[in-house]
């Protein structure tokens, strides 16, 4: 056995090795065509050419498990990330509900006081200067606000007036309680 032939099947048993079960057979042929040969060029130039094929050009990537076992990951990551944002986003939504029914609150007070005569709706807040626009209720979605319309104490003449403010929402807050209760 020559040199040349040597080194070709212990390139071609490392390229088996490398490349793994599924191409022993196309390995099996190149040998088997190299043993065939007598002509030291032929074997050359097929044993470079079979090394090009067999070395690393194993493509790079990822396979269709360890795609799935990723995939899987983010899946039950977002199952347990989701329930805790929406509370979250819930409890946001609350905190400007009441903070904005208590400021409409305070500025129905001083309108009163002001003027002299409650509001007869909200619009007038904001016309007057007191709110630069009707707020949009956050539970809601819409500037659909329930006004509660009372007697005006301040008024001679006995009129009537906007006395309070409610969220037009009939939902059940995290507490428990209807947001038109608040």
């Amino acid at each position: 056995m020559d040199t040349a032939e040597s080194n070709m099947r212990r390139a071609t048993h490392d390229a088996r090795r490398a490349a793994g079960e599924g191409e022993r057979v196309q390995t099996l042929a190149c040998d088997n065509l190299l043993a065939a040969t007598s002509s030291r060029r032929v074997g050359d130039a097929l044993s470079a050419r079979f090394l090009r094929r067999m070395s690393p050009s194993r493509q790079s990537g990822f396979t269709l498990l360890e795609l799935m076992i990723v995939i899987s990951i983010i899946i039950i990551l977002a199952i347990i990330v989701l329930p805790q944002y929406q509370k979250t986003v819930l409890q946001a939504r609350e905190s400007v509900l009441r903070d904005d029914l208590a400021q409409m609150r305070k500025l129905l007070d001083q309108y009163a006081a002001d003027k002299g005569q409650l509001p007869q709706s909200l619009e007038d807040l904001s016309s007057s200067g007191y709110l630069r626009e009707v707020p949009v209720d956050p539970i809601t979605g819409q500037k659909d606000w329930n006004v509660v319309m009372g007697q005006d104490a301040n008024s001679a003449e006995g009129g009537q007036g906007v006395v309070d403010v409610r969220s037009a929402s009939g939902d059940l807050s995290s507490e428990g309680t209807p947001y038109s209760e608040w």
